[in-house]
């Protein structure tokens, strides 16, 4: 029997997927136009959403907690990566921990790139933080957004 993935070990083998996709993908053809590149680059980043919602799918006894978490405002860190503080309402009467699917997009709602991040360990009743972070560099106006949460 295999051995059960933690939540940060999903986090590193998605972010790792993600990154070598985007790399094979934008350097594995002749055709190096813009919008061939652009393209690509955005196949990608789906095939990265899909796996962050295989990620979230394989948390057992989660439920649905997009309404219990909020998003801050996007920075750059000085690694020239977008950062998002994460919040994540706990309303039970145990301690929990949070799943958060974080997708970063332009002003025109593409998709750039998506981050999950762990919330662990939030006491009943309280408030817990993280901070997602993109896998690259962004540039432009990005913003921030849960596309999925899970509480377990």
């Amino acid at each position: 029997m295999p051995s059960p993935r933690t939540p940060r070990t999903r986090t590193a083998v998605l972010l790792t997927a993600a990154a070598l996709t985007v790399a094979t993908l934008t350097s594995c053809s002749d055709d190096d136009t813009p919008a061939s590149v652009a393209s690509k680059a955005a196949s990608a980043y789906a095939s990265a959403t899909a796996e962050a919602g295989r990620a979230l799918d394989e948390i057992k006894g989660g439920v649905n907690a997009k309404d219990a978490v909020r998003v801050g405002g996007v920075t750059t860190n000085a690694d020239g990566r977008a950062e998002a503080e994460i919040s994540a309402e706990n309303t039970t009467d145990s301690k929990k921990s949070f799943a958060v699917q974080v997708d970063f997009k332009d002003d025109d709602g593409n998709l750039l790139d998506a981050a999950v991040v762990t919330v662990s360990d939030v006491a009943a009743g309280a408030t817990g933080k993280a901070t997602a972070r993109s896998t690259r560099d962004l540039s432009g106006q990005v913003r921030a957004e849960v596309a999925r949460a899970v509480r377990y």
